[in-house]
């Protein structure tokens, strides 16, 4: 009873409340796909992208601002299907970067156009897979493990670290996180997967989906908290508790994205990898 109403706090109600309408605009944009899929993701990227720079006060400078260009220009070889070019764009990102780097010297450090160059590859490059993921065969319905593996993880690990969390994970890193907490969140996020696959396995075309899924959901879960733990590091390093106030009980889009950012990719060729064994 006692842990129970642990659990039934204030933040955690307007966490919840937020989670649901999450669901719901992620319901609505991946079930549409397409499209309307590209822009919710494009626009996501952008304000996750924004989020970052602001950490290091670049988001209104020459570099901020060739790093939100290179992002709608990204998005847009991926929807022309010019998946070849993107190695080109990141090598043009980078010169322009090095052309604004030297030639207002020394306004900028080499560690800002680090940052820029990096910002675009781990917000808006990895944050793509959802729609990657999406345009797969069967990605209409492998797409969700994406949010199985880090919302389902996290969520897991929230309500098993409240509730019997004992050992510190990252003391100093992340102090609420637990062991416990990380060990629910996976299993949980494995059985997510499995109940998930006995529901929609018939649709599917994927070989032995029972297996796979739970697999690829434990992984997730895994590497989900890893990109936790990175964003709550850079965080830490920069003494700001959240990312921005757009989402109440959350923060801002790295704050609720910040397991999916990395978990997306690793859904993407994890699927193919196990897919090839099968």
């Amino acid at each position: 009873m006692a842990a129970i109403k642990k659990l039934m706090t204030k933040s955690f109600l307007e966490r919840l409340i937020s989670g649901i309408i999450l669901v719901l605009i992620a319901l609505v944009t991946i079930i549409t796909g397409k499209d309307v899929l590209l822009f919710t993701v494009t626009a996501i990227s952008l304000i996750g992208l924004f989020e970052l720079l602001r950490v290091f006060r670049l988001q209104w400078t020459i570099p901020g601002i060739m790093g939100y260009v290179a992002a709608v220009g990204y998005y847009a070889v991926i929807r022309l299907g010019y998946e070849q070019y993107v190695i080109t764009l990141m090598i043009v990102y980078l010169i322009c970067l090095m052309a604004a780097y030297v030639f207002t010297f020394p306004k900028f450090k080499a560690d800002d156009i680090m940052v820029c160059f990096f910002g675009l590859f781990y917000v808006v490059f990895m944050l793509s897979y959802i729609y990657q993921v999406r345009m797969m065969e069967d990605g209409a319905y492998i797409v969700w493990l994406i949010f199985l593996c880090s919302w389902g993880c996290d969520t897991c690990a929230y309500l098993v670290g409240v509730m019997f969390g004992k050992h510190k994970m990252a003391p100093v890193l992340s102090p609420k996180k637990s062991i416990e907490g990380g060990i629910g969140g996976v299993l949980g996020a494995a059985l997510l997967g499995l109940i998930y696959a006995m529901i929609i396995k018939d649709k599917l075309t994927l070989e032995n989906p029972k297996l796979m899924f739970p697999i690829v959901c434990a992984v997730g879960g895994i590497i989900s908290q890893i990109g936790d733990l990175t964003a709550s590091g850079i965080k830490r390093n920069h003494d700001i508790k959240d990312y921005s106030r757009l989402i109440p009980g959350h923060g801002g889009i790295l704050d609720r994205f910040d397991s999916v950012i990395i978990t997306a990719p690793i859904i993407f060729y994890l699927v193919i990898f196990l897919e090839k064994l099968g």
